[in-house]
């Protein structure tokens, strides 16, 4: 039982210069990577690139369309548009890190748990899943806004909240077929206790397919930040965001449409970016999918 224990831990697919191989031989997978990393940088050298502030004022060139000066023009306080979306990246990538990190975390804690532990645990927390997903995410997002108020904190506040359960689900139903695994048996009946079960067997065979639904959960998180932004209720003003900057071209569409576009596409790109990698990674990691 002891060589069974010692290797029975699933593959979950393959890993270093293979899986490079496969992840640049998919063209969508290769072109989702270059939008990621092209996004990804734009955001951390939005100091080398942008030539003005995000929030200097200029009224005089209110409206501007591109050129030399401006890039992608200016908005309606005269603000340097291509700066602001520069800038509005990092505010974006910010928020979706932190907040998927953390739902990611906590919902790998309370995914194993409930897949591992005592009955009346796993009914709790499913409970808890299905009443948190219940609500559609704008009004639970209105609602907490309310009562904290706008702010950063609170959109990653909203975000986490929202997105646990999807990550619980997901690592309570992997943990379940693990637990009736051999090795998992074969290690319980040497002495091991749940922690250490939970924290060198099933971790390690739940953490890929957890990580894979949290690169395309990222652009969901994106598009809720300047879903929420764009109503008001998000990022304050005068911090750049995706979304105010499109909630500034609805409002003033008559007067440019460059608005629309500097704030709209970055949000496409990052969204097909994160969905095509996300994709051609499953593919690659989920051995059901895997083509030999």
């Amino acid at each position: 039982m002891a060589v069974i224990a010692a290797a029975g831990k699933i593959e979950i697919g393959p890993r270093g210069a293979g899986a490079w191989r496969r992840l640049l031989s998919d063209p969508l997978g290769a072109f989702g990577l270059a939008l990621v990393l092209l996004v990804v940088a734009i955001a951390i050298f939005a100091d080398l690139l942008a030539q003005y502030s995000p929030t200097q004022l200029d009224i005089r060139n209110r409206f501007s369309g591109p050129n030399a000066a401006h890039w992608l023009g200016s908005d309606h306080l005269g603000r340097d548009t291509f700066s602001r979306v520069v800038y509005g990246g990092r505010i974006a990538l910010w928020v979706s890190l932190i907040a998927v990190s953390l739902s990611l975390s906590i919902g790998l804690v309370l995914g194993m748990l409930a897949g591992y532990g005592p009955r009346w645990l796993d009914n709790t927390l499913m409970l808890v899943f299905d009443a948190v997903r219940s609500f559609p995410t704008i009004m639970f997002a209105l609602a907490v806004v309310t009562i904290l108020g706008p702010s950063l904190n609170t959109v990653i506040f909203i975000v986490v909240v929202t997105t646990i359960p999807v990550y619980g689900r997901i690592v309570r139903t992997q943990t379940l077929s693990l637990r009736t695994h051999e090795f998992i048996l074969a290690e319980r009946a040497l002495g091991a206790g749940p922690f250490r079960v939970l924290l060198h067997h099933v971790l390690p065979n739940v953490i890929g397919p957890a990580l894979i639904l949290a690169s395309m959960e990222i652009p969901v998180v994106i598009t809720i930040e300047a879903g929420l932004s764009f109503l008001g209720v998000g990022v304050r003003p005068p911090t750049p965001s995706w979304g105010s900057i499109l909630n500034d071209g609805y409002a003033f569409i008559n007067d440019t449409p460059w608005l629309i576009i500097a704030g709209g596409a970055p949000v496409v790109i990052t969204t097909l970016g994160f969905t095509f990698l996300g994709e051609a990674l499953r593919d690659i990691f989920d051995p059901r999918l895997r083509r030999e």
